[in-house]
């Protein structure tokens, strides 16, 4: 497997645009942006830290 070119960008390109249509292209990669952004959330939280921090605050008053 070698890198991808100019050409074959293009053909990739075309074929999506061919499969899906112009009208879909703009949901798909909506789509596809909403679920990267929701991982990105689902993996920088910490249920430990979470408790951690609850408890430190309750022990403080």
């Amino acid at each position: 497997m070698g890198k991808l070119g100019m050409t074959e960008i293009i053909l990739i390109l075309l074929v999506v645009v061919l499969l899906f249509g112009g009208r879909k292209i703009p949901e798909l990669m909506k789509g596809i942006g909403q679920g990267m952004k929701e991982f990105k959330k689902a993996s920088k939280f910490d249920p430990d830290a979470e408790e951690n921090k609850e408890v430190a605050t309750k022990d403080k008053f």
